[in-house]
């Protein structure tokens, strides 16, 4: 447009349209046919240069009249039929594009042909996924979700690579967030990461929003959302409001959205090639690699998300409440005869003090603990662990005979060869060559405890004299230490054992009766 006005500068001036062509750079027979055009026009060159530049472009051609579609009965045809057409799409499968365009030609054979069939969807289909931008307030909202993808960690007792579901939240403000892998997904476990949310970051915000997911929204609407009432308790006690985005419409969130983009980026690949074995190790890991990503700069600026957050948002954030809230569950039941008590919820046993077998107790239990009564007074506390079908047991709650018992078993070769070097290299030795002697290890325990207790009864220093004197056979048994120290065997001095020759006597062959000739 500026050489065209500069054009019309020049004929204003009456400079050759030879000359002209030398100072814009315009081939001559375009200046030729664009001063037709304005002569065309009955206006002066001064009077063009008053018009506007659409108006000029109109006067030369150069902008195309768009075609109204709009009133096209072809047009209008597809876009009654187009909600049709999307449907189709998206939810009937092995529905393409080809085939609707053949149903629609056979129906309305006047119809668009396939390639403008097919640019009209696309076209729908750009209009209505367009972006919109969210100017985010400090402090203002906390978004939360749940990974596509849970992380693992192996349990060692049983050798199951167990699945955690992992919880996400940020603050759309400054991208500061929190991740933590949970034992399941369930409404309980969502409360106590809210819990745990809002403790890292310090506050509570005026809001969260969520998604509706059946543990944040009973019944979905896309005005009016009815939220679950233990969730809505979680919010009167925080003073926090609850928020729940339209069904089916993850853009109403994009900042969670993209943390879980971000979180598989930095916290999920680099934890790939690690094996953790327990959630509790799972957790310590995810939150270094969170911190990790919390410092790091925004890309093209000059500041990270740890920064910004407590720079600008942290002191908006409302105080936390004096105590945070937990779901307190209550139960009773009777103490088995193997002094624990089931938690029906996780199917987990929890010790109590082996006299109250038979008691009836109350059960008082939280996302974290567990404590059992019996008649008003605390007998027993425990952490509260979801694993079913095991056992939480502490051994004061045993009798006697049970601990002793529980001891045996927990000891290993260790602690038995750590044993008998304190009484001496002899019976370190005999220990040794009875554990070799058995294709199993822990078949020599049950031996090993034994020579503990002779060890015991009779002290180091015959224990000593009793295994020198087994370590010249070839028999490494417990029975045999037994036998020499009931005998007082190791007790008998040595004595110098004379060298035994076969007599000579006639019936006695030598090796020449057996040759052979």
């Amino acid at each position: 447009m500026n050489k065209i006005r500069q054009i019309l500068i020049f004929l204003d001036q009456g400079v050759s349209q030879r000359k002209i062509e030398k100072e814009v750079r315009v081939n001559r027979r375009t200046i030729a046919s664009y001063l037709e055009k304005f002569r065309s026009t009955g206006l002066t060159f001064n009077g063009l240069l008053k018009l506007s530049d659409r108006d000029i472009d109109e006067i030369l051609g150069l902008v195309k009249e768009e075609v109204m579609e709009d009133a096209d009965p072809r047009r209008v045809h597809f876009l009654e039929h187009l909600e049709y057409h999307n449907e189709q799409l998206a939810s009937k499968e092995g529905v393409t594009r080809l085939l609707l365009w053949e149903e629609y030609i056979t129906n309305y054979p006047e119809g668009f042909q396939y390639s403008r069939f097919c640019d009209l969807l696309q076209e729908h289909n750009r209009a209505s996924k367009a972006v919109m931008h969210f100017e985010h307030k400090p402090a203002e909202m906390m978004q939360v979700d749940f990974a596509g993808a849970p992380l693992h960690y192996l349990d060692t007792s049983t050798g199951e690579l167990v699945s955690c579901p992992v919880f996400l939240a940020i603050l759309p403000f400054s991208g500061y967030g929190y991740v933590e892998a949970l034992v399941d997904a369930k409404l309980p476990q969502v409360v106590s990461a809210l819990n745990k949310a809002l403790i890292y970051i310090g506050g509570v915000p005026k809001g969260v929003k969520s998604d509706n997911m059946r543990q944040w929204v009973s019944k979905s609407s896309k005005y009016e959302p009815v939220f679950t009432e233990m969730l809505e308790q979680w919010a009167n006690h925080n003073k926090i409001a609850l928020f729940a985005a339209r069904p089916y419409k993850p853009k109403d969130k994009p900042s969670v959205e993209n943390f879980v983009r971000i979180a598989y980026m930095r916290i999920y690949a680099k934890l790939r090639n690690q094996t953790f074995y327990s959630l509790k190790e799972l957790n310590a890991a995810i939150m270094i690699k969170l911190n990790e990503h919390h410092q790091l700069s925004f890309q093209r600026k000059s500041f990270s998300r740890y920064e910004l957050f407590h720079n600008n948002e942290s002191a908006l954030l409302q105080p936390l409440p004096e105590s945070p809230f937990f779901i307190q569950h209550y139960t009773r039941a009777k103490v088995q005869k193997n002094y624990h008590v089931v938690i029906g919820e996780d199917w987990h046993y929890y010790s109590v003090p082996f006299r109250y077998i038979g008691k009836e107790v109350r059960i008082s239990y939280c996302m974290d603990s567990v404590e059992i009564f019996h008649n008003c007074t605390r007998i027993a506390i425990h952490v509260r662990s979801f694993r079913k079908h095991h056992f939480t047991t502490v051994r004061e709650h045993m009798p006697e005979t049970h601990q002793s018992f529980s001891d045996e078993k927990g000891w290993d070769p260790e602690y038995y060869l750590k044993q008998a070097e304190k009484a001496g290299q002899n019976t370190y030795d005999f220990i040794q060559k009875l554990m070799q002697s058995n294709p199993v290890i822990h078949q020599s325990y049950a031996g090993c405890a034994g020579l503990m207790r002779l060890l015991k009864a009779y002290g180091a220093a015959r224990m000593e004299a009793a295994c020198k004197r087994a370590l010249t056979g070839h028999r490494f048994k417990y029975t045999v230490i037994k036998n020499i120290l009931d005998n007082n065997m190791d007790m008998v001095k040595e004595t110098e054992q004379k060298e035994y020759k076969t007599p000579l006597h006639q019936n006695v062959r030598g090796a020449e009766a057996y040759k052979t000739n």
